[in-house]
């Protein structure tokens, strides 16, 4: 179990029922998630508005801002920004921190219930978020926002091969053994392996938009022991996990970073940002 996105999980329950449950973890420890959360590569803005229209001025509707990971660096290049975000204590500080920000509003909303103002987006953004909004409404209601010839721009995170990979693979008898759902022999997959074809075929299948233009960015994130702790709590699967074993899991991967990796890890992840413009 690595992150929210990636991690197989078997779940007697219906999906949807999973999905909701999962996602409104996050809203638990909004601080946490504010200081651990790491950022996106400038280079994603860069094409964000080259590819998206993301600039100055344009109208931005953000899906799902948490504490405003993304929201900021958009802002600061001029866009004027309408942030959605269903958790309150995300919306919250995510208000703190972009006090005095010109140009941005946060709503604190579902967005599958939020009604969309009059006036259409330029830009309909999801930043590490579209999984987590009812796929039945995710793609229309995208499309009902934007102007014609707007983009809907989704960008998605995975924990890829690279950084400290003797440690990713030692781990995870620490997952097998405190998270009996782990699937046996878990690697992270190659950067190359990973394919974005799911969400370019829902966007095809809406009949709304053109064809989905993708970039791909590679960070390599190092973590002290308590940094990565940190980062782990914020992940939806492991705060979904009994207390004792989440304090079992916790405890294992600690005195593995310590005992076998100097108290520092290294973690690639790959950002994958996806266009389309509404037809």
């Amino acid at each position: 179990m690595s992150d929210d996105s990636t991690h197989p999980r078997r779940d007697d329950r219906p999906e949807e029922s999973r999905r909701v449950r999962l996602s409104r973890t996050f809203d638990e420890d909004a601080e946490s998630y504010d200081q651990a959360r790491p950022g996106y590569p400038a280079e994603l803005y860069d094409d964000l508005a080259e590819f998206a229209g993301a600039c100055p001025g344009s109208r931005v509707l953000e899906i799902g801002c948490g504490t405003g990971q993304a929201t900021r660096p958009l802002a600061e290049r001029g866009c004027r920004i309408t942030a959605v975000e269903a958790g309150p204590s995300m919306a919250a500080v995510a208000r703190r921190n972009l006090e005095g920000v010109a140009g941005v509003e946060i709503v604190t909303a579902d967005f599958e219930s939020w009604p969309l103002p009059a006036d259409s987006f330029d830009v309909v953004l999801a930043a590490t978020s579209f999984h987590w909004i009812d796929p039945a409404v995710r793609v229309a209601k995208a499309a009902e926002a934007l102007r014609p010839g707007g983009a809907l721009a989704v960008v998605r995170t995975q924990h890829v091969r690279g950084g400290t990979e003797e440690f990713f693979i030692e781990v995870q008898r620490c997952y097998e053994r405190f998270d009996p759902e782990t699937p046996p022999g878990l690697r992270p997959p190659d950067a190359a392996d990973v394919d974005g074809s799911d969400h370019a075929r829902e966007v095809v299948r809406s009949g709304a938009f053109g064809p989905t233009v993708f970039r791909r960015y590679e960070q390599d994130l190092t973590y002290t022991t308590s940094e990565y702790l940190k980062l782990l709590r914020t992940y939806s699967g492991h705060r979904a996990l009994p207390a004792a074993a989440r304090n079992g899991l916790l405890g294992c991967v600690a005195g593995l970073i310590d005992g076998r990796f100097g108290g520092r890890v290294t973690k690639r992840c790959l950002v994958e940002s996806a266009v389309a413009r509404r037809r």
